[in-house]
């Protein structure tokens, strides 16, 4: 087969598999596995064939007018650069471990056919936004990426938090999606097609005319899609939804589509330096906010979800700086072990049976029932750290080296501003990286008190998964800066002396600092015994007695839900604990802007709508009864009475007739 014919069949197998699942869900539930790992397996092999084949060389480029639409095409077409098929096999990979995992993890759950269907569904869609040559079809697979994600997040309906966190997943995304449309018709008008191809070359020889509207207008999608500052409040919140979905979205999918996007397209942005200078400045928000607040959750997968947050914030300043390697290479590297982290999550929480970090603390030989989510999360935990020689250093570095080679001044690609901003933001969230991800390893791992329960072995689908994962976990970064610059634009992707000495010194600062506050917390838990302290929930210190708990039972609630004393989280963050453990209030500032004011405009419009159009309505009907009644009353069936009244109204007529020929 050709390039081209494989490369349509990656997003095709997988729909056609989701499709199928749907259909034999119901009457012949056996196939529903193989339906959704075999043709998402398949999928991947075909990807990696398609990326051997391209090579890191020339663009595949293929296309066919979908329909004729006026002056601007609408065409079916392939662009498959060096990113696009390295991206395609990491959504492969990831997507492929995650049907395998689900297999295991929802093999009680009585709606997996159609779980497992919209996965498939779900990927298909991103490799149409991986492979598509035009940007309308890139928005087909945008927006049913959006729709997938509605369903998955919401996927436990019965529970109040799935239900609003799979809304607000929804009309978060959307409200970035509408000034995305408006930029992407923008961008066509200007360029006279949809063809990526076509748009870069117009923006190569000048020929947008409004840059700096266009790019912004995109950069609203980008953020909503991505989950970057201000619209990133969705993505905690989507941890409402089944871990392995949690995975996908976090990894290769969903919000790895906005940097996808500002990659292909980096030359669209970067012909506004205000654009780029923006792009810089969201991330370094994103970077340093998500760290805070991904170091007071209490919730493993809302550590994630924030951690997410924060890498894709180095992935949108590496772009400001006009690198697309390095921002592409840390995509790569992040999908891998954040693909690990979340489905190593899974197994933890399985075996303990809560999410809550306070209560893993107090359940001691956690990791002896997990050795394998143990080992695998702490070689992902060391790369999401960037800790040498794990892949998270290489892909992390390579940012902070582009951020640096900006700071000398304006280049081409990208203002010094942008540079400076990306460097100093990138390094203090290298700092709170290291932090969250020691405070999370030894809250998780290192707790004290009674036995974890044991729930025996993890299925053989769930373990065999998260060593998968560990190897690119493992090896990835220095094999890809070695073995791949060609698939990165030819870039030197090797990390530079100075960033490499600093962002490890600030990570290992970041872990040590950690750890000898456990220690230290720790130490002071251990005065009284175990299982008789827990902290006051309007306060950040102090030890309380469990005859104060016995007490006080209403105010301190269940000693084993109660922040943990030896939580290095609250002495670290100090003040700023409370404001981070929610996401800074930005939730509550929007309730302010957005929905109250909603929500009293639909009060209006229906106060309106009953009282004042529907008394409209009531009274242009009550008019014509009233009339009716009245005519009625005058139907008697009384022939003297119409003869009567007949004569009455002629002598009217004759005397109103005789007035006017005399006034006239």
């Amino acid at each position: 087969m050709t390039t081209t014919t494989l490369a349509v069949l990656v997003p095709l197998l997988p729909f056609l598999g989701a499709a199928a699942g749907l259909l034999l869900g119901r009457t012949a539930p056996g196939f529903v596995r193989p339906l959704a790992v075999l043709p998402t397996l398949t999928a991947l092999v075909l990807a990696a064939i398609v990326a051997v084949r391209q090579g890191g060389d020339a663009s595949v480029t293929a296309a066919t007018e979908l329909t004729p639409t006026g002056s601007i095409p609408i065409e079916l077409a392939l662009y498959i650069d060096g990113f696009a098929a390295l991206v395609a096999v990491v959504v492969g990979l990831v997507a492929t471990c995650v049907q395998i995992y689900s297999t295991g993890y929802l093999r009680e759950d009585p709606r997996y056919p159609s779980y497992a269907a919209l996965v498939s569904l779900f990927t298909s869609a991103m490799f149409l936004v991986v492979y598509s040559g035009d940007l309308i079809v890139l928005l087909v697979g945008w927006e049913v990426m959006g729709i997938c994600s509605y369903f998955l997040v919401g996927h436990y309906w019965e529970t109040p938090e799935a239900r609003a966190a799979s809304i607000k997943a929804f009309l978060v995304t959307k409200l970035g999606d509408v000034p995305f449309l408006i930029g992407l018709f923008a961008l066509a008008t200007d360029a006279g097609s949809f063809r990526i191809t076509t748009v870069l070359a117009t923006v190569t020889h000048g020929g947008l005319d409004h840059p700096t509207l266009v790019a912004l207008l995109l950069l609203a999608g980008v953020a909503g899609k991505s989950a970057q500052f201000p619209l990133h409040t969705w993505l905690p919140d989507a941890m409402a939804g089944p871990t392995p979905v949690s995975a996908l979205i976090h990894a290769a999918t969903m919000v790895a589509a906005g940097v996808y996007f500002v990659a292909r397209l980096l030359p669209v942005f970067e012909a506004s330096s205000a654009a780029m200078v923006t792009l810089a400045v969201m991330a370094a928000i994103t970077m340093v906010g998500s760290g805070l607040a991904a170091l007071a959750q209490d919730d493993i997968k809302r550590v994630l979800a924030y951690s997410t947050i924060g890498q894709l914030g180095y992935m949108t300043g590496a772009l400001a700086v006009g690198d697309r390697g390095a921002a592409v290479f840390h995509l790569l590297s992040h999908g891998a072990f954040k693909a690990l982290l979340f489905l190593a999550a899974g197994v933890i929480i399985h075996a303990a049976g809560t999410n809550s970090l306070a209560a893993m603390s107090r359940m001691s030989h956690l990791r002896d029932r997990v050795p394998d989510a143990y080992w695998t999360m702490t070689v992902a935990l060391l790369a999401l750290a960037a800790i040498p020689p794990f892949s998270g250093f290489f892909s992390k570095e390579s940012v902070l080296g582009a951020a640096e080679h900006i700071t000398a001044g304006h280049t081409e690609h990208a203002p010094g501003a942008a540079g400076w901003t990306v460097l100093v933001a990138g390094l203090l969230t290298a700092l709170l990286t290291a932090a969250y991800a020691t405070r999370l390893w030894l809250l998780t791992f290192h707790g004290r008190g009674a036995e974890a329960p044991d729930h025996g072995r993890q299925p053989l689908t769930m373990t065999v998964v998260l060593w998968v994962l560990a190897v690119p976990s493992l090896a990835l970064g220095g094999l890809a800066y070695r073995t791949l610059p060609d698939w990165f634009d030819g870039n030197d992707l090797a990390p530079t002396l100075t960033t490499s000495v600093l962002g490890t010194g600030v990570a290992l600062a970041g872990g040590l600092v950690t750890y000898a506050a456990w220690r230290h917390l720790a130490g002071l838990a251990a005065r009284v015994p175990l299982g008789a302290v827990a902290a006051h929930p309007e306060g950040d210190a102090g030890l309380v007695e469990a005859e104060a708990i016995a007490t006080h039972a209403p105010a301190y609630g269940d000693v084993a839900s109660a922040p943990d004393p030896a939580d290095p989280g609250r002495l670290l963050l100090g003040p700023l604990h409370r404001h981070a453990a929610v996401g800074f209030h930005l939730d509550a500032v929007y309730r302010a802007l957005f929905v109250r004011p909603v929500q009293a405009g639909a009060s209006l419009v229906r106060f309106l709508d009953r009282e004042v159009v529907d008394t409209y309505v009531r009274g242009a009907g009550a008019l014509p009864r009233w009339l009716g009644a009245a005519v009625r009353r005058a139907q008697t069936g009384n022939v003297q009475t119409y003869v009567s009244a007949l004569l009455a109204g002629t002598v009217v007529l004759a005397v109103a007739a005789l007035l006017v020929a005399s006034g006239a």
